[in-house]
């Protein structure tokens, strides 16, 4: 059998150690309505470290994990902390084994200020466009 995971690892940069304290209220939070989905999404990992210092939150999947549910806590985050600029992240799809068309990946790009999505792409669906536009031989 053939599992396929999302993998990302990035870092969100809150502003300051109590706005780090306070983000992991708002991820307590989102957690609380994902587990009321039905089915939920797959979490991600929210951590500090020292090597990122003391306002910049560590994201992660840990093996698995919905990219939207990361994007709906940077936006809240944002919002909850007057966040401005932009922020964004790769993630790579991967299947555990070696399938035709098993292997993908993407990045999403919001604006901080207002939560929106600037642009984003898949991999599969760059490659699936690219290869419409020239035909088939």
């Amino acid at each position: 059998m053939t599992d396929y995971l999302t993998r990302f690892s990035c870092l969100l940069d809150v502003g300051t150690a109590a706005n780090a304290t306070r983000a992991f209220d708002i991820y307590a939070a989102l957690m609380a309505e994902n587990n009321r989905e039905d089915p939920p999404a797959e979490p991600f990992l929210l951590s500090l470290t020292p090597e990122h210092g003391p306002a910049r939150l560590w994201l992660r999947d840990p093996g698995i994990a919905d990219p939207q549910l990361l994007i709906t806590f940077v936006a809240r985050c944002a919002e909850a902390f007057a966040l401005t600029g932009r922020w964004g992240f790769q993630w790579a799809g991967i299947a555990s084994n070696p399938v035709v068309n098993g292997f993908s990946g993407g990045a999403h790009l919001l604006d901080l200020a207002t939560g929106r999505t600037i642009d984003w792409m898949s991999s599969g669906r760059w490659l699936a466009e690219r290869l419409a536009e020239g035909g088939t031989r």
